[in-house]
């Protein structure tokens, strides 16, 4: 299993930890993670990258 932490491209901050989806609907990021909590974030994904299993969000 490919896990992910999500971090702001902001300030480097973790917006969530362990992330084993993400949806994106519209101008909104869904984040899940493995212990099924669920932070959606109004922004854009600006960056994965697979083999550090790092995601960069652009927040609005």
């Amino acid at each position: 299993m490919c896990l992910a932490t999500v971090f702001t491209a902001e300030d480097n901050s973790i917006i969530l930890k362990n992330v084993s989806r993400i949806d994106v609907e519209g101008d909104k990021v869904i984040l899940r993670d493995i212990m099924g909590e669920e932070r959606t974030i109004k922004g854009d994904i600006l960056m994965v990258d697979l083999a550090n299993s790092i995601v960069k969000i652009n927040c609005r």
